[in-house]
């Protein structure tokens, strides 16, 4: 996007963990714990060095592993200690998680169909759409209320955690995160908020460091 932000304006980049062993063989993670696998070191390594080059001011992170590993990563880049947020984490996925999606989809073939279109919500036990995002805003309030106007933040947070905020974040109805794909593993988000209280405003989404 070609507009400048405002001097004022503080800058947020929310950025998805790397791959894990699970995200390769397409099971569920929720809440459980998965630590990055090869890719996932290599894809965190890389992204690592592209927000280094933002000049970050503060840097937070999900507590989860996958979350943190990748954090360890930007930290070593940027020389900032990461503070670590429950209420970044991914969604609680109750007892879907673990599952494969071949076996959730014999459990549970139309909650399937719908969880694959990224509606988190027809999950029996599970959290909500406006409960994660719910959560997940709480925290940028806090992580950006940390740092002065013209700065720049990065929350390392999940995938559905991320994109189901980021309608809220710029004043849409958190229905409409159907219209944003999933993010791919190391992908960012740009936003800013020109001041406190203000929506966001999307910069980029899905953004990538080229392979």
């Amino acid at each position: 996007m070609s507009a400048e932000v405002g001097t004022g304006s503080r800058r947020l980049i929310l950025l998805r963990h790397g791959q894990t062993a699970w995200n390769a063989a397409r099971r569920v993670q929720g809440q459980l714990e998965a630590e990055l696998d090869d890719s996932g070191h290599r894809q965190a390594a890389a992204v690592a060095v592209a927000v280094a080059a933002m000049a970050p001011a503060a840097l937070w992170s999900s507590d989860s592993v996958r979350a943190r590993q990748t954090a360890a990563y930007v930290a070593k880049e940027t020389g900032l200690d990461p503070t670590y947020d429950a209420r970044l984490r991914e969604y609680f996925l109750a007892d879907r998680q673990g599952l494969t999606h071949d076996e959730y989809a014999a459990l549970a073939p139309e909650e399937f169909a719908a969880f694959r279109l990224g509606d988190f919500d027809v999950v029996p036990g599970g959290e909500t759409a406006a409960q994660v995002s719910g959560r997940v805003i709480a925290a940028v309030g806090d992580l950006l209320a940390s740092i002065d106007p013209g700065e720049l933040a990065v929350a390392v947070s999940h995938g559905a955690a991320i994109r189901d905020a980021v309608p809220v974040l710029v004043g849409w109805p958190v229905t409409e995160r159907a219209a944003l794909h999933g993010l791919d593993n190391c992908a960012w988000v740009e936003l800013d908020q020109p001041a406190p209280g203000a929506a966001f405003r999307m910069r980029a989404y899905n953004r990538v460091v080229p392979a």
